[in-house]
């Protein structure tokens, strides 16, 4: 995926100012900034769940700019947001199923579920269970379980970490490379910057709107500015 100079407005505030990311197949890119830096902003925009003031986002050779969420999601680009918002009345299996919705292949549906409830052995044990007796932690599972029922080609987690407790964070991470090794692209908006850059292979720094630092996430978990203002000093 190629972002080039993406802005958005809400109203007259201008919540992101140009900014442009490349994302190459079977690769992680971290996205990291502060409260309010634009990093959902960035995300609801590629997915096509706010309308974009300027700039171009290119997905496989193709503009996707303008595309209904629905579309864009066809297109092989799965949304994870922040909060998880699973389906709180529905079963484990009917929020899968609901991941599934742009598709028609039945047989493939029920492979895919196989294997995401694979990846996440709790949700098989718990498939009928109501998503919202689950933890924080399931939820995050579930979540993410169901991002990859659309089979992207890029899958885009918003803050995959928040709320949940170290041991659970470790977990959640670990499938996350896991999936990458599959040959799934990553976008992974995260506060948990040093998690985040450990992860990646390159990264993205957001402030006010603005890309204020890019390069390999190697380089960037020991640059002196990301140390004082993103990694606790």
């Amino acid at each position: 995926m190629k972002v080039r100079s993406l802005s958005i407005h809400y109203g007259n505030i201008q919540a992101l100012k140009e900014i442009s990311i490349d994302i190459d197949a079977r690769e992680i890119v971290a996205f990291i900034g502060g409260n309010g830096a634009g990093k959902t902003t960035a995300l609801k925009g590629i997915s096509g769940l706010i309308r974009i003031s300027s700039g171009g986002i290119e997905f496989l050779g193709e503009e996707i700019k303008g595309l209904a969420p629905e579309a864009i999601v066809k297109k092989g680009i799965a949304h994870c947001p922040e909060g998880r918002r699973v389906f709180p009345q529905l079963t484990v299996k009917e929020n899968l199923e609901m991941g599934a919705y742009c598709r028609k292949d039945r047989s493939g549906i029920s492979r895919d579920m196989e294997e995401v409830m694979a990846f996440f052995p709790i949700l098989k044990e718990r498939q009928e269970q109501a998503a919202g007796t689950f933890s924080g932690g399931q939820q995050q599972m579930l979540a993410i379980a169901r991002a990859l029922m659309s089979q992207p080609k890029l899958l885009m987690l918003d803050e995959p970490s928040l709320g949940l407790a170290p041991l659970i964070v470790d977990e959640i991470f670990s499938i996350i490379r896991q999936i990458n090794k599959r040959g799934t692209a990553i976008l992974l908006v995260e506060q948990n910057a040093r998690m985040a850059l450990d992860s990646a292979h390159k990264g993205y720094v957001l402030e006010t709107g603005s890309i204020t630092l890019q390069g390999k996430a190697s380089e960037l978990i020991d640059n002196e500015h990301v140390i004082k203002a993103h990694l606790g000093g």
